[in-house]
């Protein structure tokens, strides 16, 4: 398998792990699921030219938005997991250490605080929400789950 085959399936697997996460967390804590709606509205409308919106539930719905929100998870997991791995280079994957997995994690929430949540009227980094920290709390836990699921999906390659 090559180093690209190699990143998608490791990006699916750190995808599915922030997944399990999601669902135990709402099963044990009541957190509650990310809405992915939400999510695929805003790239619907990116695909309209719009990427800033004041309150993304107040933007008129888009078509198939449950669903859009949920392939662009996955399409944004596969592209930092092949990412991650032409940085780290094949040789990562004969001995995967999950300290560079961590890392990358870590680094994979920029998208989120900095294009997406802006983006969806919730501020930078979370600024414009009732609790902005506990929600950086939890997503730098869910990237970590990320970089678990990246690891462990590489170690099972």
């Amino acid at each position: 398998m090559g180093v690209i085959w190699a990143g998608v399936v490791i990006g699916i697997g750190g995808t599915v792990a922030m997944d399990l996460w999601a669902l135990l967390l709402d099963r044990l804590a009541g957190q509650g699921r990310p809405n992915w709606g939400n999510v695929g509205r805003w790239v619907g409308w990116l695909f309209r030219g719009r990427v800033f919106h004041e309150d993304i539930g107040a933007a008129a719905p888009v078509a198939g938005e449950r669903a859009l929100g949920w392939a662009f998870h996955y399409l944004v997991g596969v592209v930092y997991g092949v990412v991650f791995a032409l940085i780290v280079g094949g040789a990562w994957f004969d001995a995967p250490v999950f300290w560079m997995a961590w890392i990358w994690g870590i680094v994979t929430i920029a998208g989120g605080w900095f294009l997406l949540h802006p983006g969806m009227g919730l501020g930078w980094a979370l600024s414009r929400t009732e609790r902005p920290w506990k929600g950086r709390v939890m997503g730098l836990l869910a990237h970590s789950v990320f970089a678990l699921g990246l690891w462990a999906t590489a170690l099972a390659l």
